[in-house]
């Protein structure tokens, strides 16, 4: 894949949307612009079963606009898709043609089981998750998978989405109990037909889309949820019950109103909600899981590395990523530190046995507690800890991101307290005690490398009641420096550890 920018232009059922990636002179991958228009095509579609001219020609001038944003960033390459509502239009081919004619774009038109693999791709380079049921509901279909390994194990791409749907059942209004009873039947005899959608019960059903996305920000809303990111967020049967109750019930003026909610999903949402709920039952899944990456995501994966799409590591990438966007830090510097903490750590594991995410937990902070410098030396781990909060970092819950950036800007106990505050519902005393006890022993790291120099090549690390002697074995250099950064952290490091770390 040549040029530093891709466009993916998505021409969903229900919108049509713009994502621009960029890759940096540090091989980094970053959004840098996105652009969605409401389009709402399945629901423009005349009773022949055709796009209407009218609806095209809105398209078109879309895509214009689109590729004018396109041009202007310099990109070379632009792949753009489209979906149920022009696959299934009876005019495809003459949609296709006019787009093709008039403003000189190309149109890749995705079949359903496209549509569910490239969501998947998306989804499973985004999540720590080996196994699932993977639902996409659109404007004009759903698409629905069961993986297991991380592999894709079965898909199916269902004719309907909230957009025909809503439609077809109008929610205006409210959604009467015979409108949900008919769509609950049209859901229930599509899966009869996919026995595999009954034979893997208690596996998470796993969202991505604008309709899952916008229940989980609905959903956090009501329950004041203290993390700003849909992603990775998980909701309980009763809950997504309860709230489709109150939502089905109200008239879309006051359903707009709704906290969370866009007002372009107002009234498309509540037959969405049916799809999942309908879904979820039939798989007898665990619970929900949102995905905020999907069918745009994959794309971009599939373009940028189409030998080798899929991550092995979704964590990793993201670590990687992420230190490539903030590069003031020295990199040595950063990998020194970062593989002492973890040697450390794991020469004190066989006496503290911490939980087997701690070391997660500090590797990741180890990787990322200098990324402040790229705002302010001088203030640089609120500015890591700020960073981190707002990073993508995939394979991690939200509990443990908060962990992560608190770990990685560690001071004091007090200031934990206070950074932790707003998140406070997430967090136990336990969590805090783990911060003090990590952030610690990442300051002592960093002092171990206080120069900037690499000078301690390997290291063993000794405990007795009350010390903890650290003697390096591979020496390149004076460690004077060290010593004396080690002496001025050792008070505080005793007080959480009750070991008083001596370099020898």
């Amino acid at each position: 894949m040549t040029g530093q920018r891709i466009g993916i232009i998505d021409i969903g059922s229900n919108s049509v949307r713009l994502v621009v990636y960029e890759r940096t002179d540090n091989g980094a991958h970053r959004v840098v612009d996105a652009s969605k228009r409401s389009a709402r095509l399945s629901g423009k579609i005349d009773e022949g079963g055709a796009l209407q001219d009218d609806a095209l020609s809105e398209l078109i001038d879309t895509l214009r606009h689109f590729m004018r944003i396109c041009s202007h960033h310099g990109i070379a390459h632009i792949r753009a898709v489209a979906t149920a509502a022009v696959r299934n239009a009876t005019n495809r081919e003459t949609i296709l043609r006019r787009i093709k004619d008039e403003i000189g774009l190309s149109i890749e038109l995705l079949s359903g089981i496209d549509e569910a693999s490239f969501g998947f791709l998306g989804m499973i380079n985004s999540l720590n998750i080996s196994e699932g049921f993977l639902i996409d509901i659109g404007g004009g279909s759903t698409e629905l998978s069961l993986f297991r390994e991380r592999e894709l194990v079965h898909s199916v791409s269902f004719p309907f989405g909230c957009v025909s749907l809503n439609k077809k059942f109008d929610s205006r209004e409210q959604l009467s109990d015979d409108a949900l009873k008919a769509i609950e039947s049209i859901v229930g005899e599509a899966v009869r037909g996919h026995s595999w959608i009954r034979e893997a019960p208690g596996l998470p059903l796993v969202g991505v889309g604008g309709t899952v996305r916008a229940l989980g920000k609905v959903h956090q809303a009501v329950h004041q949820y203290p993390f700003a990111q849909t992603h990775n967020y998980e909701m309980t049967e009763s809950s997504v019950d309860e709230l489709f109750q109150t939502l089905r019930r109200q008239p879309l003026d006051r359903r707009r109103k709704t906290p969370g909610l866009s007002k372009d999903r107002a009234d498309v949402i509540v037959p969405g909600i049916a799809v999942l709920r309908a879904v979820f039952r039939a798989a007898r899944a665990s619970h929900y899981q949102i995905c905020g990456a999907g069918l745009r995501d994959g794309l971009f994966h599939a373009t940028r590395f189409p030998n080798r799409p899929k991550l092995d590591d979704p964590l990793s990438f993201s670590l990687r990523n992420i230190s490539a966007l903030h590069t003031e830090a020295p990199r040595q510097h950063v990998m020194q530190v970062n593989r002492l903490a973890l040697e450390i750590y794991d020469d004190l594991q066989p006496v503290h046995r911490f939980d087997a995410r701690a070391r997660t937990l500090l590797d990741c902070a180890s990787q990322l507690h200098r990324i402040g410098a790229s705002i302010e030396y001088y203030d640089y781990a609120r500015h890591s800890f700020y960073l981190i909060i707002h990073s993508h970092l995939n394979g991690l819950t939200h509990r443990e991101i908060i962990l992560t950036a608190s770990i990685a800007s560690y001071k004091s106990k007090s200031k934990v307290k206070s950074q932790v505050a707003e998140y406070r519902s997430l967090i136990s005393d336990s969590d805090i005690e783990l911060i003090c006890k990590l952030g610690l022993l990442l300051q002592l790291a960093a002092s171990l490398d206080r120069s900037e120099t690499q000078a301690i090549g390997q290291l063993t690390v000794r405990t007795t009641d009350r010390l903890m002697l650290i003697r390096p074995l591979q020496i390149r250099g004076s460690l004077a420096v060290e010593r004396r950064e080690l002496e001025e952290i050792a008070s505080d490091f005793k007080k959480q550890w009750e070991l008083e770390p001596v370099l020898l």
